[in-house]
């Protein structure tokens, strides 16, 4: 099985050439891309299912062995991620096709928005199965550079502006990585993950720590932890909303991961547990306050974005078996559940013609599909029984009553807190969007939707309820994941089965 590691990364890359060359030939260009996300998508499965009955699935490039060599490792957590990644990717990139706007749009170049959507994609699944440091700083690049394009298709001076300051943030958390990284070597002689849990553990406690916190400052700039998270309210909404959908659903998740497992692979002690808690907290709450304040579907949506990551940094905080169960079954969610609802404003703004909530009204009697596809994923967001985000939520907040402790207490206040506005802010966007009357002039045309686009978003709706109706075996998975990166056995043998130091 681990000669299919590389396929995730390889088949997206040589997918990105060919529809480059493709680029005259529309219909064969998209037919491409699909086949690439929807091979990796299955490929994903059978990884995942491997690491769940057998552990870890390691290969090593080019013939060095570990720790000398690039491993790429897939355990249950990176196969898992792997999964949901390439079934949104898929998803958004027929969304993005019945759109039409990559193949259409007078601003948005033809040549480039396949080759480099596959290209994030390609970014997105290096970072999932890097086993060393470098890699992982690798895959990060990639998607970045990617995403810089994407983010600024159109060339508009809105898209220019929002996505320069995307730019800038996103370089400054890359040098503080590639800084960390050097600063890393420098102190271990090593960046292979197996490799620096073991030495690491000999260093001083100031060395260790300042190492720690050098790490995760870079990686909660990219997760959008408060208070690094002023840039993407500002950053996301501006791009169009097959790419604002794939940027919400995994760039920020991609950083919640690498914190995730260099906190339980490289930092088991906890030191920063504390720190993590209030970070947490505060996420979740200036999130949510600022998507209160929203009269825009987008930037509203940008905003839960933030305040949802909190749930997650908390699970992690716990450093408990329950707690990062929770949070990767949250990961798991929120990945599916904030690109769904960015699909529908994006479906809410070819059908009215704006995501401004003062300016729209009445969809849900002249489209009640769109009210239903609103409807689902934004109850779920907010937790409402018995769908998954309410499970996930519910997982999390046992898990902090389970650890005790003043902090633990107040983030299971400030987790109900926030999920509560949510469930606020999303009624919110029902009553005014939907519900009340109708903003738009009768005479209009009506618009009809693409059923490409709708078939989509219906797509992703039904995975997230599958993640209801699933939840039990879900759980099995992520806390297997949980207890494997908490004893970090598993991980460590599968990579140097000699146990080098």
């Amino acid at each position: 099985m681990g000669t299919l590691l590389p396929l995730p990364v390889v088949v997206p890359l040589l997918g990105a050439a060919l529809t480059l060359l493709l680029s005259t030939q529309p219909r064969i260009q998209r037919a491409v891309s699909v086949l690439c996300l929807a091979g990796t998508f299955v490929v994903a499965v059978v990884l995942l299912v491997q690491a769940y009955r057998y552990g870890p699935v390691v290969m090593v490039i080019g013939g060095w062995p570990a720790p000398v060599g690039i491993v790429l490792v897939a355990d249950q957590l990176a196969a898992l991620m792997l999964v949901v990644s390439s079934a949104v990717t898929l998803c958004v990139l027929l969304y993005s096709v019945g759109q039409g706007r990559s193949e259409t749009s007078e601003t948005t170049p033809v040549v480039i928005f396949h080759p480099t959507y596959l290209v994030l994609t390609a970014g997105v699944t290096t970072a999932f199965l890097a086993g060393d440091l470098f890699n992982l700083f690798v895959g990060f690049e990639i998607l970045l550079v990617a995403s810089f394009v994407l983010i600024t298709l159109g060339g508009t001076e809105t898209r220019i502006r929002t996505g320069s300051t995307y730019v800038v943030v996103s370089i400054l958390s890359s040098m503080i990585f590639l800084t960390a990284v050097g600063l890393v070597y420098a102190a271990t002689g090593t960046l292979n993950l197996a490799q620096l849990s073991q030495r690491l553990d000999a260093l001083p406690d100031r060395v260790r720590l300042a190492l720690q916190l050098m790490l995760l400052l870079g990686f909660a700039i990219k997760a959008a932890v408060f208070p690094l998270s002023a840039w993407l309210p500002d950053s996301y909404p501006t791009a169009p909303a097959p790419v604002t959908a794939v940027f919400a659903g995994l760039l920020t998740k991609v950083g919640v991961y690498a914190i995730i497992r260099t906190e339980t692979l490289l930092f088991p002690d906890g030191q920063v547990d504390d720190l993590l808690m209030v970070v947490a907290g505060l996420t979740m709450l200036v999130g949510i306050l600022g998507a209160v304040a929203q009269s825009d579907l987008k930037r509203l949506f940008s905003f839960t974005l933030v305040s949802h990551i909190g749930y997650m940094i908390f699970g992690v905080a716990l450093s408990t078996t329950a707690g990062l169960s929770g949070a990767i079954f949250y990961v798991v969610h929120h990945i599916t559940i904030q690109t769904t609802l960015f699909l529908v404003a994006g479906l809410v703004e070819e059908r009215a013609g704006s995501t401004d909530l003062r300016r729209i009204g009445g969809l849900a009697r002249v489209a009640p599909l769109l009210g239903v596809l609103f409807f689902v994923p934004a109850m779920n967001l907010a937790g409402v029984p018995p769908f998954s985000g309410f499970l996930g939520k519910l997982g999390l907040l046992e898990a902090g009553v389970a650890a005790g402790g003043a902090l633990p207490y107040a983030l299971v206040g400030a987790g109900t807190l926030t999920s509560l506005l949510t469930l606020y802010v999303a009624s919110r966007v029902w009553n005014i969007a939907f519900w009340r009357a109708p903003r738009i002039a009768t005479g209009e045309p009506v618009i009809q939707l693409p059923r490409l686009m709708i078939g989509a978003t219906v797509g992703l709706v039904a995975f997230g309820l599958a993640l209801t109706v699933l939840a039990g075996p879900l759980f099995d998975v992520t806390t297997d994941a949980a207890t494997d990166l908490l004893s970090r056995t598993p991980y460590v043998r599968a990579v140097l089965p000699d146990g080098a130091p």
